[in-house]
């Protein structure tokens, strides 16, 4: 289905077609997202391939070409503005303190959520739906009360971090499919404002660092995360730690690297920096996740969505591996900047 954007400059309003074709895309995502939750309650396995194997490996191209996309048809952003389009949103002003807040607390959930995937979500569709369960619970209370994307689709949600990581360079922008006018509830709006990356809103300390931590922690972290298997038993406290062992040394080593080098050059050249480790991040999860939904990965019946070792052989699939790194690195570092934010501002309120 083609969703039908009407050229129109920062502040013009979408046009009735347009709208209606937006609310049919995003309602469309929203019934798929919902059957993917039906098949983890009821049919585990199925929901955990069409999940963990099928739709979050193509959300991290997608937010590094078109995040302005994702963030139209999310269909949990979609529920968390519904009191909003409903008109039954208190639309609270968040302070910048409470944003920076949230949004270091947005970096630490995915820090912290991530490596359970290997015991608990990765092996159990029934966990992964109580997850998305109580995100959507707390994503929706706090639309209850706050303006527009300012308590979850532009804080709390532990995907925005890596939205502005990856979604440094988009290929254009899009309409808003949501925001009817801008209330700046979050300044910087990372939905239009035109090549943002993770610390180019460094309001307050919690900006800075959760800056930091995604921007130099994500390379290691991932790098870290494939170096460990599903299904690992965790009975006691040490094991339970010991499946943040890899992604958290990982995610300290490059960390450390990212410091000591913003430490030594600034401007263009820190952004230039930015841009590699951003490249790094996206770069390693598809050097590892390829192979592994191919059935070459570290573990073979980890993460296999079809296994092609009766088809293929390692070297061609190390060679896609090496494609998409080369492309990343063009796309993201190479490339030039065209000035394009994520979605076009609406009229301010």
């Amino acid at each position: 289905m083609s969703v039908h954007v009407t050229p129109f400059k920062s502040g013009g309003a979408l046009s009735p077609r347009s709208i209606r074709q937006w609310r049919l895309a995003q309602g469309l995502v929203w019934v798929v997202g919902f059957t993917i939750f039906a098949c983890l309650v009821f049919l585990p396995d199925l929901g955990i391939l069409l999940f963990w194997n099928i739709l979050i490996p193509i959300a991290p191209a997608l937010i590094v070409l078109a995040v302005g996309l994702w963030r139209n048809i999310c269909p949990l952003a979609s529920t968390a503005l519904l009191p909003r389009h409903l008109g039954i949103s208190r639309q609270k002003k968040m302070s910048i303190e409470t944003q920076g807040i949230l949004i270091l607390l947005s970096v630490l959930l995915l820090y912290i959520i991530v490596p359970l995937r290997h015991p608990v979500f990765n092996v159990s569709g029934h966990a992964t739906a109580w997850l998305l369960a109580g995100t959507t619970v707390v994503a929706v209370t706090l639309g209850f009360f706050f303006e527009w994307k300012s308590a979850w689709c532009s804080t709390l949600c532990p995907v925005h971090p890596v939205e502005r990581l990856y979604g440094t360079k988009v290929i254009g922008a899009l309409p808003n499919a949501h925001c009817t006018a801008c209330e700046k509830c979050v300044v910087p709006c990372p939905d239009s404002t035109p090549n943002l990356d993770p610390r180019g809103s460094q309001k307050t300390a919690p900006h800075r660092l959760a800056g930091l931590l995604i921007t130099g922690g994500l390379p290691g972290f991932i790098w870290g995360w494939f170096h460990e298997a599903d299904g690992t038993p965790v009975v006691s406290f040490l094991s339970w730690a010991g499946i943040y062992y890899m992604p958290l040394l990982g995610m300290l080593i490059t960390l450390a690297l990212y410091a000591l080098l913003t430490t030594r050059f600034r401007g263009k050249q820190e952004r230039m920096v930015t841009a590699v480790f951003a490249t790094a991040a996206v770069s390693c999860y598809y050097w590892y996740r390829i192979p592994s939904l191919l059935g070459f990965g570290k573990f073979p019946d980890d993460g296999c969505l079809i296994d092609m070792r009766d088809y293929l052989n390692a070297t061609t699939v190390s060679g896609i591996s090496i494609g998409l790194t080369l492309f990343f690195f063009w796309w993201l570092v190479i490339r030039k900047p065209n000035k394009a934010s994520w979605v076009i501002r609406p009229e301010y309120a």
